[in-house]
């Protein structure tokens, strides 16, 4: 499998849609049946062999222990208990209120149910469309479908190789179903106090500074209309985007802030492209750490490593 294969955004965009909403109906249970970590840790989903999953959930709200995966290897979507319930519906065929149909449906005849309080998409266009409603998305191309799970694995592993790095605390390496990203945060301990205004959202993501890189499909209609790796500090130092990045990366404007932004398609024309995306990320955490006054020489973890004989030791196992 080539490294960073083409997925240029407009030739799967109808794909992307659908599944994108999909993955919204799958992640709103997922946040209703989770019990709830910091930063929001238990909302976003993980990558499997063939997909992606919820992780299991229940037990604490009176439902058996479910799963629900998304298999893009076979396309289907898999609902299992564990006591060995479970149902398997495909994924070519569906639109996104079919898919909630069978879902749901899926989710009764095993015994299972999540109340899941907004039924509608989140942050997309057709927000205020519920989706039991939508029939306008439909398009599912197979083979695209598992080319956005090929590219989520690589930039997984990158991800997990680079999180390696660093001792303090760190999330999983998780995919967001809100934005459809796949991102990794660092934090420090220096807690940043969020207005009320800012929602609950931003006052628990944000409650302490944080690094955060990642990547993401591209937006359609949006300021990045491709793929792209990305990074970002919160809160925004002053002097943030005078700091060096690789070649290729540049910063860009974003909300009230910058991300550090590597497209995807200039990565793919770099001689080791790999190499490259881990040189962008290292830029952007020395960037934003720096200029934060992070203690980086205390904070790295070289090899994933804090055992001092580790490097002596490593020959003999």
């Amino acid at each position: 499998m080539e490294l960073f294969p083409p997925i240029p955004l407009q030739e799967w965009s109808p794909t992307k849609q659908t599944l994108h909403r999909w993955l919204q109906i799958v992640g709103k249970i997922r946040l209703a049946a989770s019990p709830r970590r910091n930063h929001w840790w238990n909302v976003p989903f993980h990558l499997t062999g063939t997909g992606l999953t919820t992780r299991p959930m229940g037990l604490n709200d009176g439902n058996p222990v479910f799963t629900i995966d998304v298999d893009l290897l076979h396309h289907q979507l898999v609902v299992s208990t564990l006591a060995s319930g479970q149902v398997t519906v495909p994924l070519p065929g569906h639109s996104v209120a079919s898919f909630h149909r069978e879902l749901t449906a899926a989710l009764d005849h095993l015994g299972v149910g999540v109340p899941v309080p907004h039924p509608y998409p989140f942050d997309l266009p057709d927000a205020d469309r519920p989706f039991a409603a939508d029939t306008e998305h439909a398009a599912y191309d197979a083979g695209w479908a598992q080319r956005y799970w090929q590219v989520l694995s690589q930039v997984n592993l990158l991800l997990e190789e680079f999180a390696a790095g660093y001792w303090g605390k760190s999330s999983p390496v998780h995919h967001f179903w809100h934005t459809f990203d796949i991102a990794m945060t660092r934090f420090s301990d220096a807690v940043v106090t969020q207005p009320r205004e800012a929602g609950s959202v931003i006052r628990e993501a944000y409650s302490r500074q944080v690094i955060s890189f990642g990547f993401w499909f591209g937006d359609e209609g949006g300021t990045v209309a491709e793929p792209a790796f990305y990074a970002y500090t919160a809160p925004e130092p002053l002097g943030l985007t005078e700091q060096p990045l690789p070649t290729g990366a540049e910063w860009i404007a974003s909300g009230h802030g910058h991300l550090a932004l590597l497209r995807y398609e200039r990565a793919r024309k770099e001689p080791d492209p790999r190499s490259h995306v881990l040189d962008f990320y290292e830029a952007a955490y020395r960037a934003g750490a720096d200029l934060l006054g992070w203690d980086r020489d205390t904070l790295a973890c070289p090899h994933g490593a804090t055992d001092p004989y580790w490097t002596e030791l490593r020959g003999r196992t």
